[in-house]
């Protein structure tokens, strides 16, 4: 079982930045692939990026361009650096993880909130 446990959420005004990180512990498989979801109010939630053990990131088309994954193995941290944010972005996000690039996302955290606003 692995634990992921978000931090780094809160209020931007539009155009500002904020970084999420994301901690996982427990049994954690050699090849853990990690990533970041949200959901916004009365929508469904939505891929947002991931990141490969060997750091190969893939995004969401609404984030490219402004939203950068990355990951510190050693400290089994994954982070999402968010610019230009736009009070579209609010949403709560969510840290994933899955055992291989293929599959169903195993695991989630609990959620972190993000709103975007002036």
């Amino acid at each position: 079982q692995v634990q992921l446990v978000e931090s780094g959420g809160g209020l931007v005004q539009p155009g500002g930045s904020l970084r999420l990180s994301c901690a996982a512990s427990g049994s954690i498989p050699s090849s853990l692939v990690m990533g970041w979801h949200r959901q916004a109010p009365g929508k469904q939630r939505e891929f947002v990026a991931l990141i490969t053990i060997s750091n190969l990131p893939t995004y969401g088309d609404s984030v490219k361009g402004r939203f950068t994954i990355s990951r510190d193995n050693a400290k089994n941290t994954v982070y999402l650096q968010m610019n230009s944010l736009e009070p579209e972005d609010t949403a709560v996000y969510y840290c994933s993880a899955k055992p291989r690039i293929l599959g169903p996302w195993s695991y989630w955290g609990q959620g972190t909130q993000v709103t975007v606003s002036s």
